[in-house]
């Protein structure tokens, strides 16, 4: 029936503007620094072992419980995003970030400085997190992951400048610089959390938080953290099966491509992070180099691995998937078989820029493969599974090249 001349109708409700996408500079500026703060012990772990009075080796704690934080931290973050939305997520990763720079800027032992850097990493996870889902396509995921290697190129020389200026300690530091891009995200990115119709899986989040730690101490200690891994990933696989659509979705394990894009994932990161604490010793212990320029030569050649990362970036949709991972697969076998079977030392700094390509560009091609190919609201998981197997990769290699190397 037509209103009376006299009744106009209601204005439509305008549905409310999207929120502008975050540029990648931003993006990058939020996940990268944790890269940098993860290297930046490479080239002083001498310097921290004199400090805490301990062995070299000991003091590489240091790095595996930062990687183990990281890995573990991933998938709980994922887990706050997609419950409580970003505004939560930044505000918790930002107040862990301080708080845990804080205790290792005072810490007079070893545990309480692995502390601080266990809640600095925990903090990193949560923003390279954020930065991930925001990221959307391969170029501009490889933005982040050029910057990654950029930065972790950057770390070493960068921890050692600090350590010689100022102190070791101030070289832990430098993830704080990720602070500096919280306003501009939360400007620009919908800080609304989304809604939610599944309670918290508690005991699915706390198994596969044991799952990982068992994971990254296996090359520490190798039977009982093969044990407890056995343990842990059978309670967990019970738990799946009772809970599918719990803190790890039975549906992501089913689908083929995310499995296979996080498994690469990760052992092309076992790869890098072995090689970037083994290269640097080999070099000391082979050549006469100084250590400012080992570091050099090493920064040099991450650089030009991370430079070329990002230019595969931003032709892998020209090249197609296949031809992308037929040269990611060729490089991240070439890299090892070379430092092991090379006869001249200077050849290791080409090894590393192989290294870092690989990781740096499968990282952002495989990321995207892997939270693409999973169902939209479980995304945010995605993301955060898919960087779990990523940061595993990040805690086995300094295992293996305290292994390998350090304790030599």
């Amino acid at each position: 029936m037509p209103l009376p001349d006299h009744v106009q109708p209601l204005p439509a409700t305008a549905s409310p503007p999207k929120p502008r996408p975050v540029p990648a500079l931003w993006l990058a500026l939020l996940a990268t620094p944790l890269a940098a703060s993860a290297n930046s012990p490479v080239l002083i772990l001498d310097d921290m072992a004199s400090a805490f009075g301990v062995r070299t080796a000991t003091a590489t704690w240091l790095v595996t419980v930062f990687a183990w934080a990281v890995a573990v931290g991933t998938p709980l973050m994922a887990g706050l995003l997609r419950r409580r939305g970003l505004r939560a997520t930044l505000r918790l990763s930002a107040a862990l970030i301080v708080a845990g720079t804080a205790v290792v800027a005072a810490a007079p032992w070893l545990p309480l400085a692995m502390t601080g850097r266990a809640a600095q990493a925990l903090g990193g996870a949560g923003l390279v997190t954020a930065a991930m889902s925001l990221a959307g396509t391969v170029p501009r995921m490889g933005v982040i992951t050029a910057g990654f290697g950029a930065l972790g190129a950057i770390g070493p020389l960068l921890g050692s400048a600090l350590a010689n200026t100022a102190s070791w300690r101030v070289s832990l530091a430098v993830g704080t610089l990720a602070l500096l891009a919280l306003p501009a995200i939360v400007r620009r990115a919908d800080p609304a959390p989304p809604p939610q119709s599944t309670p918290f899986d508690g005991r699915g989040a706390a198994l596969l938080v044991l799952l990982a730690t068992s994971l990254v101490l296996v090359p520490r200690f190798p039977l009982p953290a093969l044990a407890a891994s056995l343990t842990a990933g059978a309670l967990l696989a019970l738990h799946i099966r009772a809970h599918p659509t719990g803190f790890v979705p039975l549906t992501l394990l089913r689908t083929r491509t995310f499995v296979l894009s996080t498994l690469l994932a990760c052992t092309f990161a076992t790869s890098y992070f072995t090689l970037l604490f083994t290269v640097p010793r080999m070099l000391h212990d082979h050549t006469d180099w100084t250590t400012a320029t080992i570091g050099a030569g090493q920064l040099a050649a991450l650089l030009t691995g991370s430079a070329l990362s990002m230019t595969l970036a931003l032709v892998a949709n020209r090249l197609g998937h296949p031809r992308v991972l037929a040269v990611l697969l060729t490089t991240g076998a070439l890299a090892p078989f070379a430092a092991l079977l090379t006869p001249w030392p200077a050849l290791l700094l080409p090894v590393a820029t192989l290294a870092v390509f690989t990781t740096s560009a499968g990282q952002a091609t495989l990321a995207v493969l892997a939270v693409q190919s999973a169902p939209t609201p479980q995304r945010p998981t995605a993301i955060g599974l898919f960087n779990l197997g990523y940061q595993l990769g990040g805690a086995f290699g300094p295992a293996i090249a305290a292994l390998l190397v350090l304790d030599a």
